[in-house]
């Protein structure tokens, strides 16, 4: 049997039973298969030429010169041999038997061990810096978790600030190794977001949240690759005072102005059905975005429809329910019943495309009013019918303050709710 890996040719061929022999340029290399029996020495060989050929893949990559793939290389060797790699410090103080189990394991076919494993195995490969930025690749991958179920929108949404993090740190203290990073730099870095707030170009919310993702990103990595470092991270956030919430539109201004004839004409008809659709439901922008063929449910005696985790990952486990449609809502969502396609992977545009409609033209009620309003005027609305709590926490898809009971309230009861609020 022979294989070309890399422009290079190696052969396998049977010798006696117990042995099988590779021939590589300029060496032998003899694998043992323990085994008497050449039934089960034909069983075992394809298992034992696929470690092989992992083996050289992993030296071949070790000749390379970036230190990274190198390091990588020497860690995928380590375990092709049967041992996790560790640096040189902490194989010096293994017990006697595994210390000298590594050195066995280097191979010496013509008398002179194998410069390459015994790096390997020893623990004498160069780690490169894991520096700033290198955390930040290596994040993505440790905390994968984080992301799983994501669409590729939310995916964008949720690596778009910690890169921003990362860049603006590494503006302000460069990309130095995690290792060394200072009490000094992160000072820096604070005092970098207060000049800025104190500039009016920010608010405390916006550096804090800088600081919120740097700090979570090196303690991942910290934590995840076993560094034992101790960040000087305490004791940095801004305080941000009082929060502030979204203003509701009043239902007279909803009435009047947002619905008022021709009112939304210039708007395009997927984003404006969206808009209409969370008047009368209250739902989020990006779960109307997502809305498609199998959620928009209008053929059944309560139209209505149903917020599930369909390609994308819900704001929490409360989130997936269903919503009667009823008044205006109805009508919108009638005339795009396969969804909107335009908006499916970009909710953040959708946003942003209702935002500045409204705003040039009049149709904020104040400056602090948004698209998202229209949630917070339909919980007012609710809230002044005297619909009971558990269900508006239902509809809205909230967290219930006290162990859930029952199934809460049929679709039917839903839609008699609704159908005097609605516009």
């Amino acid at each position: 049997m022979s294989i070309l890996l890399r422009g290079k040719t190696y052969h396998l061929r049977r010798r006696v039973p117990r042995r099988y022999e590779t021939v590589e340029p300029r060496k032998t290399v003899w694998i043992s298969l323990h085994t008497d029996s050449e039934a089960v020495a034909k069983s075992k060989s394809d298992r034992a030429w696929a470690h092989m050929v992992e083996a050289w893949e992993a030296r071949l990559a070790g000749d390379i010169e970036d230190a990274e793939a190198r390091f990588q290389a020497a860690q995928d060797l380590a375990r092709m041999r049967g041992y996790r790699y560790l640096d040189v410090d902490r194989v010096v103080r293994l017990p006697a038997e595994d210390l000298l189990s590594r050195v066995e394991s280097i191979p010496d076919p013509s008398g002179t061990p194998d410069q390459f494993e015994a790096t390997v195995l020893l623990g004498t490969v160069q780690d490169p810096p894991l520096t700033v930025s290198r955390a930040l690749d290596l994040y993505w991958t440790l905390a994968r978790e984080r992301t799983l179920n994501k669409s590729p929108d939310q995916l964008r949404r949720w690596r778009n600030p910690r890169i921003k993090a990362v860049r603006n740190f590494m503006a302000v203290a460069g990309d130095k190794p995690i290792d060394q990073i200072t009490r000094d730099d992160l000072l820096d870095f604070r005092q970098w977001w207060l000049e800025r707030i104190e500039s009016g170009d920010v608010g405390p919310s916006s550096a804090n949240k800088d600081l919120i993702h740097l700090g979570a990103i090196l303690k991942t990595v910290n934590s995840m690759k076993r560094l034992g470092l101790a960040l000087p991270l305490g004791e940095l956030a801004f305080k941000e005072g009082e929060q502030r919430t979204r203003p509701p539109f009043s239902s007279r201004w909803i009435r009047e102005t947002l619905l008022a004839p021709g009112a939304l004409d210039g708007l395009n008809g997927e984003a404006r059905a969206i808009l209409l659709g969370m008047i009368n439901t209250g739902y989020r922008p990006s779960e109307g975005a997502a809305l498609d063929a199998e959620t928009i449910r209008l053929e059944c005696d309560v139209p209505h429809i149903s917020i599930e985790p369909v390609g994308r990952q819900l704001k929490s486990p409360y989130a997936r329910r269903v919503i009667p449609l009823v008044g205006v809502s109805r009508e919108a969502l009638r005339q795009y019943p396969e969804g909107f396609p335009r908006y499916r992977t970009s909710s953040a545009g959708l946003s942003a495309t209702v935002n500045k409609f409204l705003r040039e033209n009049g149709l904020l009620e104040t400056p602090e009013h948004t698209m998202y309003s229209l949630r917070h005027a339909f919980e007012d609305r609710m809230l002044a019918a005297g619909i009971d709590d558990r269900i508006r926490r239902d509809v809205f898809g909230h967290r219930l303050d006290r162990e859930r009971y029952g199934v809460g309230a049929s679709l039917e009861h839903l839609a008699a709710l609704l159908e005097p609020l609605a516009f």
